[in-house]
């Protein structure tokens, strides 16, 4: 497995002042989070945007993190986790920005990833868009913490909001910082929250 990701602006900014990566979710791909770059307006940073590294079993073109058919063993998330920490920390010697000028977001399961990888990484800040955290017995959380952006729909079916608030909860027990918002939308990224993801960048890369 390995990971190959798109970048936005193509081709790449030439001295860019800080970094964007956002993870997709489960059965979608890269070019699905890409879309929404132009509608940002943050022409001053680099965007990142991985597939998954494995093939979603459903979806012809459709890729994952890991296997969510078993949730209990989520087959593949110690190999993804290892990929995705790896590949972040090579990103530093590609264009000059450092881990503390790159922000790390993601939707659902990439919303997951976001903070299994997040947390334990010197990123700038963490992004998660309708996401969740796992089980403290997968991933112990650490000490010290990014500042975390959680944006999730209280109408959002595929991962309830009783799930984002158990994990808001938990994250802010253990000393996190986290900006919350429920919005009314279902699974999905509406407008509103991406003026929130715009302000919560710039406010972490100024």
């Amino acid at each position: 497995m390995s990971l190959s990701a798109i970048a936005y602006p193509t081709p790449p900014l030439t001295a860019p002042t800080g970094r964007l990566v956002a993870l997709h979710g489960w059965g979608s791909n890269a070019q699905d989070l890409a879309s929404l770059a132009p509608y940002l307006n943050l022409t001053e940073y680099q965007f990142l945007f991985p597939n998954g590294p494995m093939p979603h079993p459903q979806a012809p073109s459709g890729r994952m993190w890991y296997d969510l058919s078993d949730f209990v063993t989520r087959k593949g998330l110690p190999e993804s986790r290892q990929m995705l920490t790896d590949w972040m920390l090579d990103l530093e010697g590609d264009d000059g920005v450092p881990l503390s000028k790159t922000v790390l977001a993601g939707f659902s399961q990439g919303g997951a990833m976001t903070l299994d990888i997040g947390t334990h990484l010197p990123v700038a800040g963490l992004v998660v868009l309708s996401g969740y955290l796992h089980p403290l017995e997968v991933r112990p959380l650490p000490k010290t913490f990014p500042p975390i952006l959680m944006i999730h729909g209280r109408q959002d079916t595929v991962v309830q909001i009783a799930i984002a608030r158990k994990s808001h909860a938990a994250l802010v027990e253990a000393g996190a910082t986290v900006d919350y918002h429920e919005l009314d939308m279902g699974h999905e990224i509406k407008p509103e929250a991406m003026m929130l993801i715009q302000s919560f960048v710039r406010q972490q890369l100024r």
